[in-house]
């Protein structure tokens, strides 16, 4: 079977129109950006004959042993460590340390097996000065070389056990007449480099650069074609970076790796709470929330800055925690827990730089809130987790135990947690029904005869309202 020379064609990827160039809006269905590059080529010769059919129960499978990264972090998030022949994409934003983790990796990696770096935007000295400062990367190999066929060819003739593209975006196919790091370069890339690794059984880990908005760059079919995409994030001027999945078909999406970086490269942090759940005694506007990240629990500070608003819409700002969810909780706060913030600016951060996505942190956001605009502390020795109701009612959270555990672990004296969670251990748990009770137990004394006075307030002006 033979096959004629490739052309390039532009289709859209909502209707599926092609055109010989580009367009900027698609004549088939008038989207915008949508025509991306695809090479197309007419086989020619005899036809394939189709492939016998088997049925799954006559499946073998032999489960192959995860290759250890030598880097504790990564192998939870990876789900235990790589899998043989799989596909893993990591992005990032520039020198947030992607290509420090990964050559700490191969250089665990090369101790026992192959482990083979092909770098398309440092050059070979650049990466032999970073590999000195980390030490121990001698036996790992190198290939400078940003010739898509060039590198695949040198996989299928070395066959390393692991390899890492750094970046995919850098590689550039012959017969595409692009640019590297277009879309159809991406793709292609991404293609042959997924056909390589299954073949020969090679784990591959792609470098990939991120858009404005923080995720990967390419075609969304980028991800697609992966097994595992991993989001590397933190702030080049902090020393934390936190690692997560986004897409794992051999493990949770949930688990999280927390680093820091040090002179001699990224150092796994493995007690989290240690370093983000320590608050200050008798600061207002700051509360400890037990959040549950995949199968590790870890104590938060929620910070939060309630002030007058000068502006005729009062703002509300979240650094690490859904808009959504802040707005949500700070409607029910002034709803139903006497907390007025309707002419207040409201700011809420979570310390460290890490982001809270599950609805268990939402008491101790609201706690924190509460303790900013009544300026009083949150009780010392306090954490908290449970997701809000918007009638104001309390919902117990997921693995209570866990979490009461890890705050016991880390010298907490009482949770404040939702009705029905059962107390085991040494720590005491205070349950809330509603977030009225919530706050009235995790604020100071005087901040209850505050809370009364606002209750009745409201309650005062709702019958003016009322007789109006």
């Amino acid at each position: 079977m033979a096959k004629a020379k490739a052309t390039v064609q532009y289709c859209c990827t909502e209707c599926g129109y092609s055109a010989g160039r580009w367009f900027g809006k698609c004549p088939g269905c008038s989207a915008f950006g949508t025509l991306v590059e695809e090479v197309v080529g007419q086989v020619s010769g005899a036809s394939v004959p189709p492939k016998p059919l088997l049925r799954l129960v006559d499946v073998h499978v032999e489960e192959a042993a995860r290759i250890r990264t030598g880097v504790p972090e990564l192998d939870r998030v990876l789900g235990g460590g790589l899998v043989p022949a799989s596909l893993v994409l990591l992005g990032g934003e520039p020198g947030v340390g992607k290509s420090t983790l990964l050559l700490s990796a191969l250089a665990a990696i090369s101790v026992e097996r192959r482990a083979l770096l092909v770098t398309g935007e440092e050059s070979v000295a650049q990466v032999k000065l970073r590999a000195e400062r980390l030490g121990g990367a001698e036996r790992v190999e190198i290939l400078a070389e940003t010739e898509l066929e060039t590198v695949c060819e040198t996989l299928r003739a070395e066959r390393p056990d692991v390899c890492v593209i750094d970046s995919v975006q850098t590689l550039h196919a012959s017969e595409l007449g692009s640019a590297p790091g277009s879309v159809g370069q991406v793709r292609e890339a991404a293609s042959r480099l997924l056909r390589v690794a299954k073949e020969y059984g090679i784990a591959t880990i792609l470098v990939g650069h991120v858009t404005k908005d923080g995720t990967v760059a390419g075609p969304r079919v980028l991800e697609h074609l992966v097994d595992c995409v991993l989001q590397f994030e933190g702030d080049r001027y902090h020393a934390h970076r936190i690692l997560r999945a986004v897409k794992n078909r051999f493990g949770s999406t949930n688990e999280l790796g927390v680093f820091e970086m040090t002179g001699a490269g990224l150092a796994g942090v493995p007690d989290p709470s240690e370093v983000f759940g320590h608050t200050v005694a008798g600061e207002a506007g700051a509360a400890v929330a037990c959040a549950l990240e995949g199968t590790r629990p870890i104590l938060l500070e929620i910070q939060s800055l309630v002030a007058q608003s000068e502006l005729a819409m009062p703002r509300r700002v979240a650094t690490g925690v859904d808009p959504k969810r802040l707005a949500m909780i700070v409607a029910v706060l002034s709803r139903h827990a006497g907390v007025p913030l309707g002419q207040a600016d409201v700011f809420v951060n979570v310390a460290g730089g890490v982001r809270i996505d599950e609805p268990g942190a939402d008491l101790a956001i609201a706690l924190a809130i509460a303790s900013a605009a009544r300026r009083v502390p949150v009780r010392e020795g306090r954490g908290a987790f449970g997701e809000i109701g918007l009638t104001g009612r309390l919902r117990t959270a997921a693995q209570a135990e866990r979490r009461l555990e890890e705050c016991a672990k880390f010298g907490l004296s009482a949770v404040i947690a939702p009705t029905g969670t059962v107390a085991t251990g040494k720590i005491r748990v205070e349950a809330a029904e509603t977030l009225r009770a919530a706050i009235r137990a995790g604020l100071e004394a005087d901040a209850s005869t505050y809370g009364e006075a606002a209750d009745q307030g409201d309650e005062g002006s709702e019958s003016r309202a009322a007789a109006r």
